[in-house]
């Protein structure tokens, strides 16, 4: 097995090529990627054989953008027979990888793959009964094992590989399934819900994302944003000149400040989140982002950068660059994370963390 898979959003196969390119080759791993426009999916393959599994294990799926799952793969497996599918899978994976913990049979997030799901729902239980059959997979789940991935592309053709549960998505497809709060002011709601659960670790909730907390939503309006902070009994400066739900108001946990968010200052000093979605250029939203992260206005961040029609790699790059030396010239101990989410479309999510120093009088340190 010498290519990597790596899931994306359908029409950012390039930015998702130019970006396991340039990583993988950080890592000294060289290859080239196989891009097919509005797949769902990119094959890098690696010149070296054995530098595909390196490239799995060193490079966090963390640090990069525009995936959504990053797996090890091998050919292409073509026109599988009705009649028995499953030994060409379980040959593919004899011999590479024993005492698995979990099966995903998965499709690109295409509308032309739709119709494989329900394939793919039953052909999974008797898959998953082979392979445990042939100790490939263990007989029940176990949450810190390597994930076997079988990835049909069409009727009969698949990729079949694994990842480490240690650095993948956890998520079916890599796609959180979120549903809609029926009370929400708008969609967008979904946008922080999911990036809740992409970039803070589901033990850390209670502590981070704690009843009582101040946050500030910079362009508020209708409230989308809001809603999430508000359900986690937080109270929140909402910043806009739009109208706000009323629904959030009557809450008494939102107050509505009707002004220009590149231009307001918290009222109070102890906000610990801040989020911001506004319609702006992506530079301007990152400066702003990095100015109340060396003021120390808040704690963490989460806020998208909207991206242009062409270089779309290249810009959130160099502004995610901008952020981080931004950051470090201020002496703020921070840590940056970004990806395109499920329910973003022409955007970008990224999330700061800043971290103070643990001696008293002594400014933070990078």
């Amino acid at each position: 097995m010498n290519k990597i898979i790596v899931y994306c959003r359908p029409g950012f196969e390039k930015e998702c090529a130019a970006e396991i390119t340039e990583k993988a080759a950080a890592h000294n791993v060289f290859g080239f990627s196989r891009v097919k426009d509005n797949s769902g999916y990119v094959i890098f393959e690696c010149y070296q054989h054995n530098e595909a599994e390196q490239l799995l294990r060193d490079l966090p799926f963390s640090s990069l953008i525009f995936a959504r799952q990053m797996i090890l793969t091998g050919e292409l497996l073509r026109d599988l027979p009705s009649e028995d599918r499953i030994t060409p899978i379980v040959g593919m994976l004899t011999g590479a990888i024993e005492g698995a913990g979990d099966l995903r049979v998965e499709v690109p997030d295409t509308n032309e793959s739709k119709e494989l799901m329900k394939f793919c729902r039953k052909f999974t239980v008797p898959l998953r009964g082979a392979l445990r059959k042939q100790k490939i997979l263990l007989g029940q789940e176990k949450p810190f094992r390597p994930v076997i991935h079988v990835f049909f592309i069409a009727p009969g053709c698949c990729y079949v590989g694994y990842s480490y549960s240690n650095n993948n998505s956890p998520f079916y497809m890599g796609i959180p399934r979120l549903k809609f709060p029926s009370d929400a002011p708008s969609r967008s709601t979904l946008k922080l819900e999911e990036a809740f659960h992409v970039f803070i670790p589901a033990d850390e909730w209670d502590e981070r994302l704690g009843s009582g907390m101040y946050a500030v939503d910079l362009g508020a309006c209708p409230g989308g944003w809001t809603y999430q902070l508000v359900k986690r009994s937080m109270m929140v400066h909402a910043v806009d000149n739009g109208t706000m739900a009323e629904s959030l108001m009557a809450t008494g946990q939102v107050i509505h400040h009707r002004a220009d968010g590149f231009r307001f200052e918290p009222p109070r000093n102890n906000v610990y989140w801040l989020v911001c979605d506004m319609v702006e250029k992506p530079a301007r939203v990152a400066q702003l982002v990095a100015d109340w992260m060396v003021k120390g206005w808040c704690r963490e961040a989460i806020f998208n950068l909207k991206l242009p029609m062409k270089k779309r790699y290249e810009e959130v790059s160099q502004n995610l660059t901008l952020l981080r030396e931004q950051l470090k010239e201020n002496h703020v101990h921070s840590e940056i994370h970004a990806r395109q989410l499920y329910h973003d479309r022409e955007e970008v999510t990224v999330h700061v963390r800043r971290f103070w120093s643990a001696v008293p009088g002594r400014r933070d340190e990078r």
